[in-house]
């Protein structure tokens, strides 16, 4: 066992989860969604007032509690949008970015937040190709701004940027400092978003392991790891975390709130208290506001999440939905579809028939399946389910004699 590994605090778990067996991560995190801070920074997209506004209230009504709800400094419509949300400090936690800089502290002080963020970055790359300073720097600033926002009474919480390439050493340094000033929060920001899950919960045992302060999983998703680095950060003792709404923030984005509220639940048993009945319609609202569609297959809120086309898969929805989806749609505010297309079967078919109270025949059901895998190519799309009813009707009418007895592709 190495030094490191004995000063580790054991995770406080119950049970092991039942799909999986993977150990499951504390009960007592916190996520925190950054869509209108981080989710803003998306290249392109610029809200107004009012449309910050509606995405907070869809926040809101899904049941989020801590929001990173913008930057005092930028003035103008974020400033008056701050002014306004403002006033909901004493029913959730309002977060108020800042730069390393005591005026925008300040600022978001004196505006009423009681809880503010203050980014520095750690890396020596950072340091000195982004603000041109050194780590001596990094600790002084630190120091002046975290004393004099908990004099003023505010909860603290300050960034170690590009934590993928801070030297550990110094960030032992920086966390120890951290601590001894009283700041409530570390925020370990992959800011260019390069860590495998092994290396950030490195980091996170690091920094546990060598002070005492409570850490923040902020991850982005250049290389499409950003849930499994949040996941992996939250095993490693971390109690906040980062989400957007959509995967939205910069470049490739941050994890996306919908995909982390329903891992933890069904696969880490950790209920967020998120209504998660209400994701979809989260999802619709941001979607809007940025003007781009999701793709159909995006994880938990995509059209394509509950709908089934092959026809094995379709057969085993219609019999039991568990068959082939992790969980119902009606739980994540979805719809179950069942997809007529080239790869159906007959059991969607006669779906489409039994719903349109027609009489079943199955020679005519297994013609109308070969028609409507046909059609499928034809028109390069799924048919509707009147489409299937009227090629069934037509058949239906027409059909005399022994079909052919070919019925190899029934399924």
């Amino acid at each position: 066992m190495t030094a490191l590994s004995k000063n580790l605090k054991p995770l406080k778990t119950s049970r092991q989860n039942a799909w999986s067996g993977d150990v499951l991560i504390n009960q007592d995190i916190v996520l925190e969604d950054t869509t209108l801070r981080d989710g803003e920074q998306a290249p392109g997209v610029a809200w107004s007032k009012e449309q910050k506004r509606e995405i907070f209230e869809a926040l809101v009504r899904v049941g989020v509690k801590w929001i990173e709800v913008g930057i005092p400094k930028m003035g103008g419509d974020e400033l008056r949008f701050l002014s306004e949300v403002v006033e909901y400090k004493s029913e959730l936690m309002l977060v108020a970015w800042n730069r390393g800089v005591r005026d925008d502290v300040k600022q978001s002080l004196d505006l009423g937040f009681e809880a503010v963020h203050i980014g520095l970055p750690t890396s020596d790359v950072h340091l000195k190709q982004s603000v041109g300073k050194n780590r001596a720097w990094v600790l002084e600033t630190a120091s002046d701004l975290v004393n004099y926002a908990k004099d003023r009474g505010a909860f603290v919480s300050i960034s170690a940027e590009d934590v993928g390439r801070t030297d550990e050493a110094f960030l032992v340094d920086y966390a120890g400092r951290l601590s001894e000033l009283g700041a409530d929060r570390m925020r370990l920001s992959d800011t260019i978003g390069i860590m495998t899950p092994e290396k950030y919960a490195r980091k996170i045992e690091l920094v546990k392991s060598s002070a005492e302060v409570d850490v923040q999983c902020h991850c982005h998703n250049d290389f499409g790891l950003a849930v499994a680095n949040t996941l992996a950060g939250l095993k490693a003792g971390a109690k906040y975390f980062h989400v957007c709404v959509n995967g939205l923030g910069e470049r490739a984005g941050m994890p996306d709130l919908a995909q982390m509220v329903m891992a933890l639940k069904k696969l880490y048993d950790v209920d967020l208290k998120i209504d998660t009945r209400g994701l979809r319609n989260l999802s619709e609202v941001v979607s809007q506001e940025t003007r781009v569609k999701l793709p159909p297959w995006a994880p938990v809120v995509g059209d394509n999440v509950c709908a089934h086309e092959s026809g094995i898969h379709a057969k085993g929805v219609l019999n039991d939905s568990n068959t082939f989806e992790p969980f119902s749609a009606d739980e994540v505010g979805g719809t179950q579809r069942i997809v007529i297309g080239k790869h159906s079967g007959r059991a969607a078919v006669r779906s489409c028939v039994i719903d349109a109270d027609l009489v079943l025949n199955d020679d005519v059901l297994f013609r109308c399946l070969e028609a409507v895998r046909a059609e499928a190519i034809r028109k390069q799309s799924a048919l509707d389910a009147t489409e299937v009813v009227a090629i069934y009707q037509e058949l239906l009418e027409t059909a005399s004699g022994r079909p052919d007895s070919n019925h190899e592709a029934n399924i």
